[in-house]
């Protein structure tokens, strides 16, 4: 991931309290804070400050790009295991961020994806539609400029990949 344009503004592990602008303000940990201006005479739009989590651009992200037909799951083969375990566990959740690693800046963002993709649809096409609707929605939600998203094909889905798991015959009855 190129990192040369983003410019970072996150917090430290834990959390920390940073001066700003001649005042102390506690900052998030793992977030990008965008400060705006303060006074009764600015607008109230721009008083106060926006923090942005990394964690918000992994989840709109990873909800983005499952979104695009042909993609199957996303993540290597070991988190993929891992979250078909996590699954099947009750009370378990999916983990949307599963397969994205993101960097965030003060403005920007570069985002990593790990897809597995159906047979039989064109990679490129896939990866072409991932891109879009990823930047589409992380500019839209969260206001970031999104510099790069680099999509990774793992692995390739095969139909009898179902029916190996479903029909198998089982040793009990």
């Amino acid at each position: 991931m190129t990192t040369q344009d983003l410019t970072s503004k996150t917090a430290a592990p834990g959390g920390s309290e940073k001066e700003l602008g001649g005042e102390a303000r506690r900052s998030v940990p793992g977030a990008t804070t965008v400060s705006g201006a303060t006074g009764a005479a600015e607008p109230a739009a721009t008083r106060g400050k926006t923090s942005i989590a990394d964690v918000v651009v992994v989840k709109i992200a990873g909800m983005a790009a499952r979104e695009i037909p042909g993609v199957f799951d996303m993540g290597g083969g070991l988190s993929r295991t891992i979250g078909a375990v996590r699954d099947r566990v009750p009370g378990g959740r999916p983990n949307v961020g599963r397969g994205v690693k993101v960097e965030v800046g003060e403005r920007q963002t570069a985002i990593d994806l790990d897809i597995v993709v159906e047979y039989g649809v064109p990679i490129t096409d896939v990866a072409h539609d991932v891109r879009e609707n990823v930047i589409a929605a992380v500019e839209r939600i969260t206001g970031l400029e999104v510099v790069e998203v680099n999509v990774a094909v793992n692995d390739v889905h095969l139909p009898e990949d179902d029916a190996a798991e479903s029909g198998g015959e089982t040793r009990v009855e």
